[in-house]
Parts: structure tokens; sequence; C-alpha cells
């Protein structure tokens, strides 16, 4: 570690192994916070950002105390990031796609189209306060949408490349409210739909059932759902040899090398673009070359478990490094855009997809759903069609649809937004 004394202020700098250590403790803290407060697991609080925000706290009070500055050392944090992307790319399946059929091509375009919406009404509010319009698009899909990942990767892309200060903080600030947001809305929405609407439902479930649905653990299993905590059942960690986990490894390592050549090439042509997404379209690329001609299988639960472990290790490294005290300008401008966000999703949920997809039941949970990953991430949908489907019975269709767009059909899109309507303020 260095350190330096410079104004009376000592100066420390963690290089990228300690960064990465680092991450990894603050990451099993945030896994005991959450065992000790129920409230962090109701509202799917993941464990990087109970952990990591404990360390962006502390050092932002030493920091303004005048005691000591704390320095992180990104480079893993990179690494991990695109190897996370790359994985979502990799249980892209094509075969997936095509069981849903229209349903899952129309469900996604809403979801795209909340994307460009999120932006168009995040931009207008940073104007309107004097900032920087990118800085509406990072409280519009860049968190919403998109979930920390995504706020972890374009936050350190807009500060880096674009000078817009406090991105990082900012992204990952509307993140985490998004995952809270998500997670109380989605249900009471949907139970509010089928009360004055009069809804036929499947039947009212036994009370404390946590069923998802008929077959949905086989579709999240087919999707390679990551887990919230990363953490997996000790039972299916066994049924996965230390080969077989190798090879899915080198598929991704694979993607990631041929990647950076993609991403390098689009750079050239003046496209600037987030450093994952050629990995995560080489991946696409794998993985339906295999489905489709049978030559190499790509495993979901492999693809998934690495996903896992990359995505918890970056998103805390990227909080632990977060400056607090740059959001202190922003404070109102993202508590409205924050609103404005809330009311926009309830707005589509019940506009462009109850009334789209059927009027019905199964459109009533598929809108509580939207909430939940529109705001926050795919558990958090999860979360909100539990509550319902737990007290009127299964919704097959919506179990079915929602984890396949949001687990890696919407971030695909999402990432193809934000660098579209990213090169229009630039």
């Amino acid at each position: 570690m260095e350190r330096a004394l410079v104004n009376g202020i000592w100066q420390f700098k963690l290089d990228m192994l300690q960064s990465a250590a680092l991450g990894a403790i603050m990451y099993y803290f945030g896994t005991w916070l959450r065992s000790k407060i129920p409230v962090l697991v109701r509202y799917s609080i993941p464990a990087p950002a109970a952990g990591g925000l404990m360390v962006a706290v502390i050092t932002a009070i030493l920091r303004a105390k005048g005691i000591a500055a704390f320095a992180f050392d990104g480079t893993l944090q990179a690494v991990f990031m695109i190897c996370f992307f790359c994985t979502v790319g990799m249980n892209a399946s094509y075969k997936l796609v095509l069981r849903g059929g229209l349903m899952i091509v129309a469900f996604w375009v809403v979801s795209t189209l909340v994307s460009v919406l999120q932006n168009a009404v995040g931009i207008p509010v940073a104007m309107s306060f004097g900032l920087n319009p990118l800085m509406g698009i990072i409280g519009g899909s860049v968190p919403m949408i998109g979930g920390l990942g995504t706020a972890g990767a374009f936050g350190a892309l807009f500060e880096d490349e674009y000078g817009v200060a406090g991105a990082l903080s900012a992204g990952i600030a509307c993140a985490t409210f998004g995952m809270v947001a998500g997670s109380i809305i989605g249900g009471p929405v949907g139970e509010l739909i089928i009360r004055t609407r009069g809804l036929l439902t499947p039947g009212k479930k036994g009370r404390g059932s946590l069923d998802i649905g008929a077959g949905g653990d086989a579709v999240l299993e087919e999707v390679g759902e990551f887990a919230q905590d990363g953490e997996q059942d000790e039972e299916d960690e066994h049924k996965v040899s230390g080969p077989h986990l190798m090879k899915n490894l080198s598929w991704i390592l694979i993607a990631t090398g041929f990647g950076s050549a993609v991403s390098y090439y689009l750079k050239k042509t003046g496209i600037t673009l987030p450093p994952y997404l050629g990995a995560m379209i080489v991946a696409i690329v794998i993985r339906n070359i295999g489905d489709r001609t049978d030559w190499f299988a790509i495993d979901s639960k492999c693809v998934g478990m690495i996903g896992d472990i990359t995505l918890a290790l970056f998103i805390t490294m990227a909080i632990n490094s977060l400056q607090l005290w740059q959001l202190m300008d922003l404070a109102m401008p993202l508590v409205i855009m924050m609103a404005a966000q809330v009311i926009l999703i309830v707005l589509i949920a019940y506009f462009g997809v109850f009334m789209l997809f059927g009027k019905n039941y199964d459109a009533t949970v598929m809108a509580s759903g939207l909430i939940g990953f529109g705001l926050g991430a795919t558990p958090n949908a999860l979360v909100c069609m539990q509550a319902i489907t737990n007290k009127y019975g299964p919704s097959e269709k919506a179990f079915f649809v929602v984890p396949i767009v949001g687990a890696f059909l919407v971030d695909i899109s999402n990432a193809t937004v934000i660098a579209i309507m990213t090169g229009f303020f630039r």
C-alpha cells in the first residue's frame, strides 16, 4: 500500500491485489449483514451494496474530517466487469427466445422502449439543473433497467471518458434506490390491478408459499439466472466438476480476448462503447454456434456461477471506491429523477404491459415483473411476481418470459440504447 502525507492528510493507495482483497472481504461482510438485518433481504439489497457502502461511507467521513484519503486500483475491477457481462452474453441462447416466440420478442421490445423513455425522462431533469445531459442517462436506464452492474460499468466510463464528475457515485446510488423501490412497488401495483379490474386468477395459494410458478425453477436454471448473493446450493455446486468449470471459463476467456479486439476496432471507427460490449457480442456468437451446431456445449449453470463470482467482486470493488462527497450537489436532481422514473415505470407497466399483453392475470404478473427489473434487477422482478403468485396462483407464462428478458436480453438492448443516446450529447 502506497502512502504519502499531502497537505497534512495521509493519502493511501491500494494496488490491484489489495483492492481485490478488500472487495472480497467486504462482499462477505455484506453477506453477514444480510443475515443479521432482514430488511436487506426483504428488499433484495445485494451483499456487494451492503458491504461496499460501509467502505464508501467510512472513507468519505475520513476525507471530510481531513484525516485520510483513499484511492483504489481498478485494474481487476475492469477485468471482473468484462467477464461478468461476457457471462450475460454466453447465456443468450436463441433456443430460449424461440421457445417463447412472439411473447418474448414483444416483451423485449417493451423493455427496450423503457430504456429509451427512462433516458428521455432523466436528460431534461439533468439539463434543468444545469448538469451535463449525460447525468440524465446516469439517472435513467443505466441504473434503472441496467442495475448495479451497468451503473458500475457506465459510471466509470462516463467519468473517465466524458469527464462527468460523480457519475459512478450517482449511478450506484440510483441503482441502490431502484433495488429497494422495485421490490416495494411491483407487488402492490399488481395487487391493485387485480382488485380494480376484477381479474380471474388461478386460485389463492397457501400463505407462506415460496413457489415461483410451475416450471419456474427449471426456467431460471436454464437461463442461468444470477443469484442475488452469488450463493449456490451446496448440492448443485458439487455436481460441477473442476474440468467442467474450467471448460466454460475457457470459453469466457476466449470471448473476452476476441471481444477486446472487437471493442478496439469499434473504437477506431469513432464509436465509444463500454469495454464489455465486444466481449458480450463474441460470447453471444459462441453460445449460439454451439447451440446450432452441437460442436460444443455451454453449461448455463457453470456460466452462472462464474457470473455470480465476477459480479460480486466487480460491484463490491466499484462501491468500495465511491466518492460519496460528489453526491452533495446532485442530491436534489437525483431525487427528482428517481421520482419521475417510478411514475414512468408504473405507467408503462399498466399501459405498455397489462393493456397490451391481454389485460389478464398473466399480463398483471408480467407488469409487476417489469417494475421489478425496470427499477432494480431480475431478482427484484421475481420478488414482485412471487408476492402476487403466492396469493393468487401461478403464472407459467410470466415466469418464463420475464426472467429471459430481464436476465440477458434487455442488457444487450439497453447497452445499445445507452451508446446511441450518449452519442447525441458528447
